[in-house]
């Protein structure tokens, strides 16, 4: 997109599956533990002594184990991540963070050379650190929107109750009516907040599985291959695998690559390089729900028009 990189590619590390674990444990402990202290606020009385100290620790015990579970299940999934604390105090810049353990084992098993597939997963985490480091105002974005979730969430709790829990257990069994268990969860303000997020979170993968495969053509040889190979593996999913995967929210990321790809490249063939720049003008030029799945809206209200390349101003 003839769009400088900022320098976080020299902010990178290469760790092994308990090195990435121990990088995101402080992030998803400091999440659950802000969510733990509202909710026990609302369950226990202010002044509530001893119950609530108990109930606090009854809920750190397993709050640790779900997060050991929930951890462990990613560290040894997880190929590379661009490391990026939206809720820090301070604007921290980012990190690339690559598993060599795990991204060793995937090439065996996808019976691919090594190091082009390092390069070709490179691409894609490099590709987020393009998305938030040479657009700035990304970052504050998600951040805000992550803030009213958690605040959401908090509310929504206090009218949790048996009818929601009967509509969680069906979601669960994928009797969800197309809805996420984690949407049963929520309100209705919540749940248009989720499902706007959720189209964000679609572009920003799809972008980065779009250029990882455009760029890999020049960069990466057997890239076809390998993104063949790597898909198709992606789609092979156990039984264990796709329960963990719906139990841990993993389900929607897979989604969003999905989705996100077919959208992005729908905006590349109608506009080319100068329709994709425009995917990162500011929050109004972000997909919005239902846009990921039907591009031409996107482009009709962005771009002003429904087919054809996009003139340069």
């Amino acid at each position: 997109l003839e769009t400088e990189l900022p320098g976080v590619v020299e902010r990178s590390g290469v760790v092994d599956r308990a090195g990435w674990v121990r990088a995101n444990t402080a992030t998803f402990a400091s999440l659950i533990g802000r969510l733990e202290g509202e909710l026990l606020d609302q369950v226990v009385p202010s002044g509530g002594g001893l119950a609530k100290a108990t109930m606090a620790l009854a809920n750190r015990w397993v709050t640790t184990r779900q997060l050991g579970l929930l951890l462990g299940f990613m560290g040894q999934r997880v190929l590379g991540q661009y490391d990026l604390a939206l809720l820090s105090a301070e604007s921290t810049p980012g990190r690339l963070l690559f598993v060599e353990e795990n991204i060793r084992a995937t090439a065996r098993a996808l019976d691919v050379p090594i190091e082009p597939f390092r390069t070709w997963i490179a691409l894609h985490e490099t590709t987020h650190a393009f998305e938030f480091e040479a657009h700035p105002w990304l970052r504050p974005y998600l951040a805000e929107r992550l803030e009213r979730q958690l605040t959401l969430f908090s509310r929504d709790a206090r009218g949790f109750g048996r009818e929601a829990l009967s509509g969680l257990g069906r979601a669960l069994r994928g009797e969800g009516g197309g809805e996420h268990w984690m949407e049963r969860l929520m309100g209705e303000e919540q749940r248009r907040l989720f499902r706007e997020t959720q189209a964000v979170m679609s572009l920003l993968e799809g972008f980065s599985d779009y250029v990882m495969d455009e760029v890999g053509r020049d960069l990466v040889p057997g890239v076809e291959r390998i993104s063949a190979k790597f898909h198709e593996r992606r789609s092979r999913r156990t039984p264990f695998e796709r329960a963990m995967l719906r139990l841990t929210g993993m389900d929607l990321k897979l989604e969003q690559y999905k989705k996100g790809e077919i959208f992005v490249r729908a905006i590349a063939k109608a506009g080319g390089p100068l329709a994709l720049r425009r995917l990162w003008d500011g929050p109004e030029s972000l997909p919005r729900h239902g846009e990921i799945e039907a591009p031409d809206r996107w482009i009709a209200r962005v771009l002003g028009t429904g087919e054809g390349p996009v003139s340069a101003a």
